[in-house]
């Protein structure tokens, strides 16, 4: 079953769109504005996301640069602007598609499922080029596996470890506060708050580092956050 993300503020429209993804055979997420998008992006995988362009938060222009930032899932904007250089605009961002409000239902599954097949065409194509493995200054670490490895020694990471260290692999060089940490890899639900990034922090620098008070990967930057540095 494929997996849909779908970027909604409209209520009638998400339910809509829900009801007709799911009567089609796909598993669908919902979210109603930017940030959380964001979040649900940066820490699952989809087949495919719908996303409007004006929301609350960060607008679909913004979630379709970060996204592009990173991978090539298909996207499909939504939106009541039928100008001819808003659709230039979605598109020169890196859209696979530009469906302007109101439209059908019935085209638009029929787009999902060609956008769907030719990036699995693209992937089967492609399949086997693109590493799997992050690798830096004798830092390895496996993303399928969730395996780590320094020096070649096998190292065990609990599981927030893992994601935490991955997410910010993934983004060397990048400053990150402790609170953004917290709500991209805890969420907004958890019954932890955001000191526990500094403890997992400590605890992942015990296993990687060999000297934790001189980290040579994840660093502190004082009275801002951590980053991965490179």
């Amino acid at each position: 079953m494929k997996k849909i993300l779908v970027v909604e503020d409209d209520k009638n429209i998400s339910e809509l769109l829900v009801d007709y993804l799911e009567a089609s055979n796909f598993y669908v997420e919902l979210t109603i504005n930017g940030i959380s998008a964001l979040n649900y992006i940066k820490n699952k995988k989809y087949d495919l996301i719908i996303l409007d362009i004006m929301l609350p938060g960060v607008n679909g222009y913004e979630i379709l640069k970060e996204i592009r930032d990173e991978n090539f899932v298909p996207i499909i904007l939504l939106s009541a602007r039928k100008e001819e250089i808003d659709k230039i605009k979605g598109l020169g961002l890196g859209a696979d598609d530009y469906i302007t409000k109101p439209f059908s239902f019935g085209e638009l599954i029929a787009r999902v499922n060609a956008h769907i097949l030719k990036y699995e065409r693209l992937k089967n194509k492609f399949k086997g080029e693109e590493k799997d493995v992050i690798s830096i200054n004798g830092l390895e670490i496996q993303k399928e596996t969730r395996r780590v490895y320094v020096d070649s020694v096998e190292v065990k990471l609990a599981q927030k470890e893992f994601d935490l260290l991955i997410f910010l692999a993934k983004n060397k060089n990048k400053v990150f506060n402790k609170d953004d940490l917290f709500e991209i890899i805890w969420g907004i639900d958890s019954i932890t708050d955001s000191s526990t990034v500094t403890v997992h922090i400590g605890r992942i620098r015990e296993k990687i580092e060999k000297n934790p008070s001189m980290p040579r990967f994840i660093e502190t930057i004082w009275g801002v956050g951590y980053r991965f540095k490179v």
